[in-house]
Formats: C-alpha cells, structure tokens, sequence
C-alpha cells in the first residue's frame, strides 16, 4: 500500500465541504471563514455549504446531522471561544472541542477543528487575519483529512 499522507492532498475540485459558523464573537467568526473560504477556492472548492450557528456549543450538534446525512466529505468547525471572567470559558472550550472529536468518531466524516479559544479579543482577531487565519488552516485540514480518509476507504 505504501505510505499515504505524507505529502498533503489538498484538492478538493471533486469534495463536498460544509462549514459551520458560530454568531457569538461574530466579528472574529467572520474573519475565519473569509479565510476558510479563501483557503478552500484556492484548493478547487468553489460553493462550500455554510450553516450559522447561535455559538460554539451548537457546532457539534449541527457538525453531527451534517455528518449523518452524509452529504458533505468534510466539515469545518469555526468558532471564537474568548476568555471572560467566569468558568463559562472553560466550559464551552472543552465541551465544544469534546462534542466536535466525538462526531468525527462517530460518524467517519472528518470534522475540521476551527474554534479559537483564546485569552482576549486581541489574541483572536491575530489568529483570524490575512497573514495567520485558523479557518484557512482548518480548511487545509478538512481537505487533507477528506483525501486522505477516500484513499483508505477506497
């Protein structure tokens, strides 16, 4: 069989893409799926589908029946989880993070993770801008896994 994954198969001109968004921190939720989809049309993905979700915490649910309707060859997740004074923070992070591994294993259909979770705005809005944009990487990612999981599946 040989070794498979070593170099990225970014090609998603034949791949079904869905992207979820979450509303809360909107502004910096926004800048993550410009780059998403930036980083998708590059790799031949010309109409990925997009669902806008309430926040970070309905993303597994709606990543979840995208995944079973089995429409889509990959998901990806974007969200801006940010750091306030309560324990909130912590709850949704991982909750969300958990919820999202837990699709993926369930249902085969890789599911990008694109949620920052971050100590302040500023640290967010840095990693969802022109030059450092976690949506376009998880882009990347959702492309690669998608690849790689028909050439295992065959």
């Amino acid at each position: 069989m040989g070794e498979k994954g070593a170099t990225p198969d970014l090609d998603g001109s034949d791949l079904s893409i869905a992207i979820v968004v979450a509303r809360f921190n909107e502004d910096v939720t926004k800048r993550l799926l410009r780059g998403a989809e930036g980083a998708l049309k590059e790799h031949g993905v010309e109409d990925p589908d997009v669902f806008w979700v309430p926040g970070s915490l309905e993303l597994p649910v709606t990543a979840l029946a995208l995944a079973e309707k089995g429409a889509h060859d990959a998901i990806i997740a974007l969200g801006a989880v940010i750091r306030g004074e309560t324990f909130h923070f912590e709850v949704v992070a991982m909750q969300s993070a958990q919820g999202l591994m837990q699709v993926q294993l369930d249902t085969g259909v890789p599911v990008a993770f694109g949620v920052l979770t971050t100590e302040d705005k500023d640290q967010a809005l840095a990693r969802s801008g022109p030059m450092n944009n976690k949506g376009a990487e998880a882009a990347e990612a959702a492309l690669e896994m998608a690849n790689l999981l028909r050439q295992i599946q065959g």
